[in-house]
């Protein structure tokens, strides 16, 4: 009797998910590199696969986009889900300084790659919204309710959003730890301290 053949078509999938794996790793590597804006043939390239095979995996780039989105999602809620430190609330959003900071620095190159396809990407934009909403959540879990007034709060929202972060870091050219302490300035003049703080 004979040996068994290998199962022809689990070997084919595990090929056709190494393949998914190398052109989003691919993709995420050019776009960390600084091309916001990767074509389906530089991340073939990048991936040493054929052109077809980017579009067998992904209908279209903005496929390929939704599932770079995703990984940036999963970094975020990887930073959000440590236990946190802080006593108090108010200690607990200034750590949420330090915590996004860490987090947008890792996201930022994959967040303004999505940022330029956004205006013409309704999944992009969706991807967009849903982030925003789930960094606006994480932040109402920490100031109880009643805290702060609305208008306080959004303003809190705002300090502590991806885009004054990016600000901080690119348009005012403030190194990570300069970030950190204008944001904490910031809160701090918002929301008051913690006595004895």
């Amino acid at each position: 009797m004979t040996d068994p053949e290998p199962d022809e078509p689990d070997g084919r999938r595990r090929r056709s998910q190494d393949s998914r794996i190398r052109i989003v790793s691919a993709m995420i590597e050019l776009v960390r590199e600084g091309d916001i804006s990767p074509s389906a043939a530089d991340v073939a390239t990048r991936a040493g696969v054929g052109l077809r095979s980017v579009f067998r995996h992904f209908n279209d780039m903005e496929c390929l986009y939704r599932e770079m989105t995703e990984l940036i999602e999963a970094d975020l809620r990887a930073v959000a889900a440590r236990p946190f430190k802080g006593v108090t609330w108010r200690e607990r959003v200034l750590e949420l300084i330090d915590r996004r900071s860490v987090g947008f620095d890792q996201i930022a190159p994959l967040r303004r790659a999505s940022d330029a396809r956004r205006h013409t990407s309704p999944v992009l934009q969706d991807d967009h919204d849903r982030l925003t909403l789930a960094l606006r959540e994480l932040l109402r879990m920490q100031v109880p309710r009643g805290a702060v007034d609305r208008p306080t709060f959004e303003a809190l929202e705002l300090l502590l959003s991806y885009e004054a972060w990016n600000r901080l870091r690119v348009e005012q050219g403030l190194g990570a730890t300069e970030a950190r302490k204008a944001l904490r300035v910031a809160v701090k003049a918002l929301i008051g301290e913690d006595e004895g703080a």
